[in-house]
């Protein structure tokens, strides 16, 4: 069992207090918006064997389980999260497995760099993601209803919106939904950036339902995302809440402090609130057009008081313990690989105390319990 020493990446749209707060040190000042634990190479966790990387290489079997290896390669299928969102993350959907493997392989076949900046896929993998609120959490996830989001951008007034509104009243809804996004998308800019400004001013004016809106807007003036947000779902999870984002899901966090587990892949296409390549052709392909609500999670309860996220994938499963003062110790050993990350009190796992924001890897078939007062996510597979 192995202590983890995390990297804390400084993107720009990260909160500058909350990871500081939960792990009980001073800001810095600078934003710090993801804390990663995991074997992805680009920040892998780094343990007192070598990184999580080194040590996985060097006996997968033995660190992963024979069940997990048989089913996912030689490499940790998962990487686990602190997410701090100060500001809006960019709008995005992830490509399915066959979708990966086929764009991965054409911008191999063409030969474009894999840090190129108009490069959509890293890697041949697909990424879906769970985020489970530590804090009040705000995000956008899926397609509203056409007509809600007819009524929606009719209340604004702003008369550049109309044709928008025409298109959200047509059939059938995935049809309407398509030529929507792809006008705003291909709109000229100059006159998006118009109208984007007199949406924001309007959301700001009104308030209410509009308020997330005219913050994104005020993020990211006059781009064409801002109008694209408003095609999903708001929502807004309390803690211990969750939304899970599958293939094609349009979706952006706002803010808050949240866990994050996903598959282990960078592949990313965006569709606005970014100055980052937009691919509007391959986003068209990919996007899931279908409306519906968020489908907030809540934990399931589970025997000895594990509470499951359940999800439809197998690359990654979340649990949490809320272990109240007093409790016996909680027997986690599993034939799988397991990261157990402390996120509230003072938890301790074998021979390793936990506060929040600590965490540990547990190696296949290791035994491990874990007793004290706190909250524990423990992260692993399902194979």
């Amino acid at each position: 069992m192995d202590r983890l020493d995390n990297t804390v990446r400084p993107y720009a749209w990260g909160s500058t207090t909350a990871i500081p707060k939960l792990l009980g040190v001073e800001p810095t000042g600078e934003p710090q918006a993801e804390m990663w634990m995991g074997a992805h190479p680009g920040a892998p966790s780094r343990t007192g064997r070598g990184t999580l990387v080194e040590v996985i290489e060097a006996a997968p079997e033995r660190e992963l389980g024979v069940a997990a290896v048989a089913k996912f390669g030689p490499h940790l299928p998962f990487l686990l999260k602190i997410l701090a969102a100060g500001a809006p993350l960019s709008l995005q959907v992830h490509p399915n497995l066959e979708q990966a493997k086929e764009g991965y392989a054409d911008e191999e076949a063409r030969g474009i760099p894999v840090d190129a900046g108009h490069r959509n896929y890293k890697d041949a993998n697909h990424k879906p993601e769970l985020i489970c609120a530590l804090t009040e959490f705000d995000g956008l996830c899926g397609f509203r209803d056409p007509l809600r989001t007819a009524d929606l951008l009719d209340g604004l007034g702003v008369d550049s919106l109309k044709p928008y509104v025409d298109l959200l009243h047509a059939h059938p809804e995935e049809a309407a939904l398509r030529e929507v996004l792809t006008a705003i998308l291909s709109a000229d800019p100059d006159e998006m950036a118009h109208t984007v400004a007199e949406a924001a001013a309007a959301c700001s004016r009104i308030g209410g339902e509009y308020a997330p809106y005219a913050d994104i807007a005020h993020h990211y003036p006059g781009d064409p995302g801002v109008i694209a947000a408003m095609l999903l779902n708001h929502v807004r999870l309390q803690p211990g809440e969750a939304l899970f984002l599958g293939a094609g899901i349009p979706h952006a966090y706002l803010s808050g402090l949240g866990v994050e587990i996903m598959a282990n892949s960078d592949n990313v296409l965006r569709c606005g609130l970014t100055p980052k390549h937009v691919d509007v052709p391959e986003l068209l392909r990919i996007v899931r057009f279908e409306a519906g609500d968020a489908g907030v999670l809540r934990p399931e309860a589970a025997p000895d008081g594990e509470e499951v996220y359940e999800t439809p994938i197998d690359e990654f499963r979340l649990s949490r313990y809320v272990l109240p003062e007093g409790t016996t110790a909680h027997e986690l050993t599993r034939a799988t690989p397991q990261i157990l990350l402390c996120t509230a009190g003072a938890v301790r796992v074998g021979e390793h105390e936990l506060t929040p924001g600590r965490s540990v890897f547990v190696p296949a078939g290791e035994r491990a319990e874990v007793s004290g007062a706190g909250t524990v996510f423990r992260a692993t597979v399902v194979a």
